[in-house]
């Protein structure tokens, strides 16, 4: 397996950093895979600037920090505006259609409305995330989908696993229909 680069990036509140911990412990715990993990967010807890990276491989990590992602989430155009620069040629862009207006770049582009399908959905975005999660999956098949719900299952509270489900299925769906 070739070393996979991911930096998840929004704002404080939107959940990438969680998203990016159950996708570092869906690969360690379920997928027989090495992963590390690190974050950085601004000052303020909601609405700061939030960056997360995830690197998982078959071999040993020896250095944590993602400079070239193969994947980049953008869910804010702050973070597009800071971020798509850094990202490898060829690699995989994915941003929220309402709220990331991004320019073309030397990348897949993956344009998808995951707010929306969520809030239409489900009709609440605490789980826009975990859609958002979905839909990296479904695009690189880097874990399994059942590894993901096992770490949420684990994580938490049985009364929001199903809502949780739904929105890991918003996402995949979303992943399939770009594709085709």
């Amino acid at each position: 397996m070739e070393r996979t680069r991911f930096v998840f990036s929004g704002s404080g509140g939107q959940g990438v950093i969680t998203a990016a911990i159950i996708l570092a412990e869906a690969a360690v715990l379920y997928e027989d895979l090495n992963a590390v993990q690190t974050q950085v967010y601004g000052a303020a807890a909601r609405g700061g600037a939030t960056r997360s990276e995830v690197i998982i491989s078959d071999a040993e990590i020896f250095f944590p920090k993602v400079t070239q992602p193969n994947v980049l989430v953008c869910l804010t155009q702050e973070a597009y505006n800071k971020f798509s620069r850094i990202l490898r040629p060829g690699g995989i862009l994915i941003t929220d259609t309402r709220l990331v207006q991004a320019e073309r770049v030397d990348a897949i582009q993956k344009e998808l409305p995951m707010y929306q399908t969520v809030m239409d959905k489900i009709g609440k975005p605490i789980v826009f995330n975990i859609c958002m999660l979905g839909a990296v999956i479904g695009l690189t098949g880097i874990v399994r989908t059942e590894s993901v719900m096992k770490v949420l299952e684990k994580q938490i509270s049985p009364n929001f696993i199903e809502m949780n489900r739904q929105a890991l299925n918003l996402g995949l769906k979303l992943s399939e229909d770009v594709q085709t």
